[in-house]
């Protein structure tokens, strides 16, 4: 008595099995990228292809060489560790030729309640505003210095 006598079905699937896989290999040859894998699980060139993309962030050290006036205000504000082009957007192009790109005026109406609206995911100790409540439409450079926000327009607390 043969054990495989009736296990033809056993070998033909086996066989489709080893044919799916040498398909698979085919295919992946022709889909993965040569680099994959050069530094672990990673695309080699991608390095290359991102350094070779053009600069948009100057970076906040480029701002404050020109804008000592307001390194001045905000070193010692609420916002002193927020990068310039969190809120004024990439600027290496304007750092590079100032006279060249003039950064548009903010809507502080708007671009306050980006990171300071209320909501519960923030912590307790995050300034928050209703904005509709707290200023009616107003622009929050109205009653607040945006590179000092605790201190009022006028300059005092």
């Amino acid at each position: 008595m043969s054990v495989f006598k009736d296990a033809g079905h056993l070998f033909r699937f086996a066989g489709l099995f080893v044919l799916a896989f040498i398909v698979f290999w085919a295919i992946r040859g022709y889909v993965v990228p040569k680099s994959f894998g050069q530094y672990g699980h990673y695309r080699g060139n991608a390095i290359g292809e991102i350094a070779a993309r053009s600069v948009h962030f100057a970076g906040h050290d480029t701002c404050e060489t020109c804008h000592t006036d307001v390194l001045d205000v905000k070193k010692n504000g609420k916002h002193a560790h927020v990068n310039c082009e969190a809120c004024h957007g990439a600027l290496a192009k304007h750092a590079d030729d100032p006279a060249s790109v003039t950064p548009p005026k903010l809507d502080t109406a708007v671009l306050c309640v980006r990171c300071h609206a209320t909501t519960a995911a923030k912590p307790k100790g995050f300034p928050q505003v209703s904005a509709e409540e707290h200023s009616t439409g107003l622009p929050c450079e109205t009653c607040h210095q945006p590179h000092s926000p605790a201190m009022v327009a006028g300059g005092a607390k």
